[in-house]
């Protein structure tokens, strides 16, 4: 039983976390001064990805976010050439072409629409019979920043996983975390801030033994490929509501990982315990005001807390 309260663990903290070059505080400066700060980058960046790809991204916040990693200019361009061309081809283009086709429509009215955005996703007509807004929405904080939710106890992850596989699931929840990064930047050039997504993990219910492997392995594929692809995007990684016996183990763990990784991941119970389906926390007529104004105020305590 410990090998496998151990390999569950370890996969959950994997499969939960996003992990950016950078801690959570990118930078107390607005955009546009970062933007001319790393002009130079930027435009070496852009013309770097301009010779693998004629569609390649242009707004300048896309190539900011590798400019700030700190890695030099060789290690920085050899990311962004990857990545590019992840994006020009195969699953990459399937997901960033329905990401910008979705967005398109979800701000064409006055509010943000989101049934384009799940009408979408790749392979929408398995997924969202099995993955409503119940148990995973994505909404902003009062300071601008996406919060991604999840509450993965809600999906009936066996059912799912005998409908879909390993390969296109991870897709699927790759087409959500373009979807993040195109908004966070979208709104970063909008707010003259440097946005960021953090992700919540409400693990009420959550099983210590039992669930599908395969479903963890889809979520923790798509993570650690979002790792890769989007860079100085992640602020802390938030574990709501864990069973203790699971607190116990992934405190256990967590030291194993590097500090940058450590200093990301907080836990909490509280949060989103009233909530019976994750829409309530949305903003709108389709959203409950009280709860959700509970969430934001608990959640942004961790979240911009040393």
């Amino acid at each position: 039983m410990a090998g496998r309260l151990t390999v569950f663990v370890t996969a959950l903290v994997a499969l939960d976390l996003s992990v950016g070059a950078l801690g959570f505080s990118l930078s107390d400066k607005p955009l546009s001064f970062l933007i001319s700060e790393n002009a130079d980058k930027i435009s070496s960046l852009k013309e770097a990805a301009a010779a693998i790809a004629s569609d390649a991204p242009e707004d300048d916040v896309f190539y900011l976010r590798y400019a700030l990693t700190g890695a030099d200019e060789e290690e920085m361009k050899s990311r962004l050439e990857e990545n590019v061309r992840w994006r020009s081809s195969g699953e990459g283009r399937l997901v960033c072409d329905a990401a910008k086709v979705a967005i398109e429509k979800a701000t064409s009215g006055d509010d943000w629409n989101n049934d384009p955005v799940r009408a979408a996703a790749p392979y929408a007509s398995v997924v969202n019979d099995f993955i409503t807004e119940a148990s995973i929405v994505t909404t902003s904080s009062r300071a601008g920043d996406l919060i991604y939710c999840i509450r993965a106890a809600s999906i009936d992850d066996t059912a799912l996983m005998n409908a879909i596989s390993v390969e296109n699931l991870a897709i699927f929840f790759l087409y959500t975390k373009e979807v993040n990064a195109a908004v966070a930047n979208q709104r970063s050039i909008g707010s003259d801030r440097l946005v960021c997504v953090c992700t919540a993990n409400d693990l009420s219910g959550v099983k210590v033994i039992g669930g599908s492997a395969e479903f963890r392995k889809a979520l923790s594929a798509a993570s650690q490929k979002a790792n890769e692809l989007y860079p100085t995007l992640s602020g802390p990684s938030l574990l709501l509501n864990l069973p203790r016996l699971l607190t116990a183990l992934v405190k256990i763990f967590t030291p194993l990982f590097p500090e940058e990784v450590r200093k990301k991941i907080k836990f909490a119970r509280g949060p989103l315990s009233d909530v019976t389906a994750l829409n309530e926390i949305l903003a709108g007529s389709g959203g409950d005001g009280s709860k959700r104004d509970n969430f934001l105020t608990a959640v942004e305590e961790l979240i911009y807390s040393d």
